[in-house]
């Protein structure tokens, strides 16, 4: 007798799945399908993109060769090219690498490419903070204070990373001006913070001997 009541359940429960399966058979295999269709997109995806990367940094190594090499102009067009239709991070060294080379040879157009990059929120902020930096290292010796202050002073007062590079911008140019109480100020903001790297803190304790001298000297 139990037997046949196991006959019955098992008959019982093929029919249940036979009728599930009329009924949502299709759509159980369409969504196989496209699980199968997906990892497989994503698959391909991968390797294009890590195919254009791999490229990318292919050109990128070119165009650093044709700089060793003396030959900026070769270096200029391919590192163009490549911020162009470079992968996103290769686009982004490229632009810094070109303004970089523009430097020795038109400081303006060099100051106009990192200004660019340093209002571009695709470089990041601490690319963005980089870009503002280089191009006051490349305005200190002949822009106006009231210039560097404008372009540094931000900067400097933050929190970033970039702070430090930018008060040493700032109290050269105001050396530089001869405002020697603020760039003493500035100087010792330098000495003061525990975070400053032993490059920078070295040459604010120079601006600071400096200014301490020139002080002293000009008090009656």
């Amino acid at each position: 007798m139990t037997d046949i009541f196991h006959e019955i359940e098992e008959d019982l429960r093929r029919e249940r799945f036979r009728r599930l399966w009329d009924r949502y058979g299709l759509y159980l295999i369409l969504l196989c399908v496209a699980v199968v269709a997906a990892a497989g997109a994503w698959s391909g995806y991968r390797y294009w993109t890590q195919k254009q990367s791999e490229a990318s940094g292919a050109r990128f190594e070119a165009a650093s060769a044709l700089i060793s090499d003396g030959k900026p102009k070769e270096a200029e067009a391919a590192l163009d090219a490549l911020a162009k239709d470079g992968t996103a991070g290769y686009r982004m060294l490229a632009r810094f690498r070109d303004a970089g080379l523009l430097a020795a040879s038109d400081r303006a157009a060099a100051v106009a490419a990192y200004d660019a990059l340093s209002t571009d929120a695709s470089v990041g902020a601490i690319g963005q903070d980089v870009a503002r930096v280089r191009a006051a290292l490349l305005l200190v010796d002949n822009a106006p204070l009231a210039e560097m202050v404008q372009r540094m002073q931000p900067l400097a007062d933050g929190t970033g990373p970039m702070r430090h590079s930018a008060r040493q911008i700032l109290a050269l140019a105001q050396f530089k001006a001869g405002d020697m109480a603020a760039a003493n100020k500035i100087a010792r903001s330098i000495m003061e913070d525990p975070e400053t790297p032993p490059a920078i803190r070295s040459q604010g304790q120079l601006i600071r001997t400096l200014t301490d001298a020139a002080e002293a000297a000009s008090a009656p």
